[in-house]
């Protein structure tokens, strides 16, 4: 085998002789360096060798080249320097993402939480102006009302909730995931009127009837957004349409009361309450009208509780007072068109029956000027108009 390549390897060498020659002199024509005509020498020198040396047996040749081939593949590997360069730029890299995070006031993306919060409570839990429950009570956060978290240390989170910001203790709260459904559960979308006037159509079309005038900032409940252009909303018990372009539609979550707004919203209860419970004064009457006004009563609101049983007769007792109707128990009772159960026979059957103590109470203390509705004339059944809503009864 060795014999039959020795004609290959002289020709080899020699085209190899040949091609380092021809090397050499185009280097020196070039003006190239003596070091660097040297390198190329010292390559022709090799071959040269491997010429001169055709009896080699072929095992070592193949050494030879398993040997050539190694230095190249050591050649081939990454210096170390490059390395280095390329980790410093890995890290240049990383250190501006954390910059632009640090600077938008943003956390890394895999590190990225909700700032929303919401209250853990059956009832209302309290927030106090420094992170410690001897603190000031500053404020209520009720049941399903939220937040956003503006610091967090030892156990309590600053928030703010509307006007309402302070401390609360984090075992009452909720955070992430479980305060984004709780949001999702018990929020709402609202749209509030950007322009000074909008109307509330019946149909999603500006060719449709019209329910009402809303003002500047005033809000609504949104049902669905219908499209671009419409948006359908709760107005008076009906599905009302406002135009998308006029509106700004928002998700809107149950916010806190403050101390401050705790006090006023009270006064104001109180005041109303003071109006609405004043006594009109007694008026003079008979046995016989306090009876018929308890046999009214229990007709139109025997299944309720005495609030119901005193709102109904104090209603009768305002037309009785007022110039506008009659001016006796019986005429109002029995006036055309207001009372069914009065014309229809009910009310005189009941009237010569049994009759329970607590509608013959009520009709006796709206007589001498009881009320629960201040000054109401009229009531329907809950839900078919706007007023004061006691028991089964809505009253204006």
């Amino acid at each position: 085998m060795s014999g039959n390549r020795k004609p290959f390897h002289i020709l080899s060498g020699l085209l190899v002789s040949l091609i380092m020659v021809m090397a050499v002199g185009m280097t020196a024509v070039a003006g190239e360096e003596k070091t660097s005509s040297q390198e190329y020498l010292d390559s022709l020198n090799v071959g040269v060798a491997v010429l001169l040396a055709p009896d080699e047996d072929e095992r070592a040749m193949e050494e030879t080249g398993k040997g050539i081939k190694e230095k190249n593949m050591a050649e081939e590997e990454v210096p170390r320097d490059l390395m280095a360069d390329n980790s410093a730029a890995r890290v240049h890299v990383t250190e501006e993402i954390i910059s632009e995070s640090i600077e938008s006031g943003k956390s890394l993306p895999e590190e990225e939480k909700s700032d929303l919060v919401m209250a853990d409570v059956q009832n209302a839990l309290n927030v106090r102006a420094k992170a410690d429950e001897k603190s000031e009570k500053v404020g209520v956060l009720y049941k399903d009302c939220g937040g956003r978290i503006l610091e967090r240390k030892d156990g309590w989170t600053k928030l703010r909730s509307g006007d309402l910001v302070g401390w609360a203790k984090d075992e009452y709260l909720l955070f992430d995931e479980e305060a984004e459904g709780l949001a999702d559960e018990v929020g709402n979308l609202i749209v509030t009127i950007e322009t000074d006037a909008l109307r509330i159509r019946k149909e999603p079309s500006t060719e449709s009837g019209v329910f009402a005038l809303m003002a500047q900032d005033d809000e609504l409940d949104v049902i669905e957004v219908v499209d671009d252009e419409w948006i359908s909303v709760k107005y008076d018990n009906e599905i009302g349409y406002v135009s998308a372009e006029f509106v700004d539609l928002d998700f809107h979550i149950d916010e806190g009361e403050t101390i401050a707004s705790i006090k006023a919203r009270e006064k104001a209860e109180a005041e109303a309450k003071a109006k609405l419970t004043a006594n009109q004064g007694a008026v003079v009457v008979g046995a016989d009208d306090t009876r018929l006004l308890a046999a009214l009563i229990y007709c139109e609101a025997g299944n309720q509780g005495y609030e119901g049983h005193l709102a109904v007769g104090a209603a009768v007792m305002n037309r009785v007072r007022s110039g506008a109707y009659p001016n006796s128990i019986y005429s109002v009772i029995y006036a055309s068109g207001q009372f069914t159960p009065a014309l229809n026979g009910k009310v005189a059957r009941v009237y010569g029956g049994n009759i329970p103590d607590s509608c013959i109470t009520a009709a006796r203390e709206a007589i001498n000027g009881a009320t629960n509705i201040g000054t109401a004339t009229h009531f329907r059944r809950a839900g078919a108009h706007e007023g004061i809503v006691i028991g089964d009864h809505v009253f204006w």
